[in-house]
This record gives C-alpha cells, sequence and structure tokens, in this order.
C-alpha cells in the first residue's frame, strides 16, 4: 500500500477558523461589503451611506443605511406594502413599482433634511439619463447603491429602484448600461423603452395580449387587478397619479396609538405555584402507578 498524506489532522483542525455568521448563512457578501462600509481614515467620523435594495417575494424594501462598530444604522426606508396608499394595490413587486418605492424614498429623505425643495429631481418621468447637480450652499444627499446577494443583469427591477431614487432627487453614481432600453451591442440606450417600464405599459400590454389570447388565465392570473377594477389601459395613469401622490406627501403614515391599559397577547404558560407543581407531579406519580 502506497504512502497516504493525512490532510486533515488535529494540527489542522486546532487552527481552523469559522467564517463569519452571515458568509455561513449566505447572507451577506463580505467582499462587497467592505469595499462599500470602510471609510478613509482622515474623514473621521463621517458615515457612508448606502441605498440599500432588497426583494422578498411580496415586498421591496429599500433603505438608506451607514455602518458602524454597534451595526448599520437606518436613515430613512421605504417599502412597496406602503404604496397602496398612494393608490398602487396591485403589481407591488414589479418593475414600475420598483421605480415608485425609490421615489418615494428620495423624497421622505430629501423631505427629512430640507431638500425636497432644492432638489425636485424629475417630476415627470421620461426615461431619459439624470444626474443631480449642486444647487446653492447645500449638496446633494450622496450615496452608493447596495445590491447586496441579487445578480445586477441588464434590466432588472434593483435598477428600477435606482432610477427612481435619482429621479427624486439623490445622488447616486450610476450609468444607463443596465437599465432597460440599453442595447450592449451597439451601446446606445433608448429611454422610451425605459419610460415604458417605469409607467407599467408592459404589464397592460400581457393583461391586453392574455385578454385576447386566453380569457380564463386573464382572470386566473390578473385576479388582483379585476378586483380592484384596473383594466389594461388604466394602469399608466395609475402609476402617473401615484407618482404626484408620492411627491405631494412623502412622510410615512403615522404609528397607530395604542390605547390604554391595551395587554399585548402572552402566549406563555404562567407561573404555577409551590402547591400547584406539587399537585402537578402527585398527579403524574398516580397516572403511572396505575398504569403499572
Amino acid at each position: 500500500m502506497g504512502f497516504v498524506k493525512v490532510v486533515k489532522n488535529k494540527a489542522y483542525f486546532k487552527r481552523f477558523q469559522v467564517k463569519y455568521r452571515r458568509r455561513r448563512e449566505g447572507k451577506t457578501d463580505y467582499f462587497a461589503r467592505k469595499r462599500l462600509v470602510v471609510q478613509n481614515k482622515n474623514k473621521y467620523n463621517t458615515p457612508k451611506y448606502r441605498l440599500v435594495v432588497r426583494f422578498s417575494n411580496k415586498t421591496i424594501v429599500a433603505q438608506v443605511a451607514y455602518a458602524t462598530i454597534e451595526g448599520d444604522k437606518i436613515v430613512c426606508d421605504a417599502r412597496s406594502s406602503e404604496l397602496p396608499r398612494y393608490g398602487i394595490k396591485v403589481g407591488l413587486t414589479n418593475y414600475a413599482s420598483s421605480y415608485a418605492v425609490g421615489l418615494l424614498l428620495a423624497r421622505r429623505l430629501n423631505q427629512k433634511y430640507g431638500l425636497d425643495e432644492t432638489y425636485t429631481g424629475v417630476e415627470k418621468p421620461d426615461g431619459e439619463d439624470y444626474y443631480i447637480e449642486k444647487e446653492g450652499e447645500r449638496g446633494a444627499f450622496y450615496c452608493v447603491l447596495d445590491t447586496g446577494l441579487a445578480r445586477t443583469s441588464s434590466g432588472a427591477r434593483i435598477f428600477g429602484v435606482l432610477k427612481g431614487a435619482v429621479d427624486g432627487g439623490l445622488d447616486i453614481p450610476h450609468s444607463n448600461k443596465r437599465f432597460p432600453g440599453s442595447n450592449a451591442e451597439s451601446g446606445e440606450y433608448d429611454a422610451s423603452v425605459h419610460r415604458s417600464r417605469i409607467m407599467g405599459e408592459h404589464v397592460s400590454s400581457y393583461m391586453s395580449s392574455l385578454m385576447d389570447e386566453d380569457e380564463d388565465a386573464y382572470k386566473r392570473q390578473f385576479a388582483a387587478y379585476r378586483k380592484e377594477g384596473i383594466m389594461p389601459d388604466m394602469v399608466e395613469s395609475m402609476y402617473a397619479k401615484a407618482h404626484e401622490a408620492i411627491r405631494a406627501d412623502p412622510s410615512p403614515a403615522p404609528k397607530k396609538e395604542t390605547p390604554e391599559g391595551y395587554k399585548p397577547k402572552s402566549y406563555k404558560r404562567q407561573r404555577m405555584s409551590l402547591a400547584q407543581r406539587k399537585g402537578r407531579v402527585a398527579q403524574q406519580k398516580a397516572a403511572f402507578l396505575a398504569l403499572h
């Protein structure tokens, strides 16, 4: 028998170092996070702001955050679950809703710091390139996009949030290469294609085609739209009205006040007295003796 080298011996395991918990769970890319978070030492305690965008099956979450030793601190937050307040009650995870969430976040953040009147952004979305320029003494709020583990493929919804935030008045470094309407081969960018996505025209056209081809599939797939009475020709106006409503009042909904004497439900087992505990033991003894 030939010589077999032992690779994982005692010395190996003594020196083995486990990875960070969130890396083990597959939640954080620390290679990317380090480059997004680390600040120059000569800037001392200046926060480095990130536009954090995350998608779930039913919700889009957009936050502006900065890192500290204790953990990330959230400066502003916007979610697609807030869009029904502004008239978007269906399709809360599509590209058009992504743009609306980004716009809501930007207007809410600018309102918080008193920049909403100085940096209004693009009031009527047209899909054209837009970059913030400094006006007056105060510059626009600067942050960088944090995509997490999401794939940054061309036309991804995450760039809809980015476009909405930029049109809302935030200064975020970007290019149009990943937006819908960008052609990698020719290097040209068609803003009208991007505008159609922002206004939900791709949804309305699919609704119309499905209505003509397979009505049963249309009723099944767009049941929520039919319940709200939204037809294909109403989709674009729904998003246009929502953009206006967001600009009119981007502030978060007021929290519900808890009534006096309110006690939250408790599902814990109530603490037993000594007499109750002794009685429970006596019952268990009697039941055991009865079986044997």
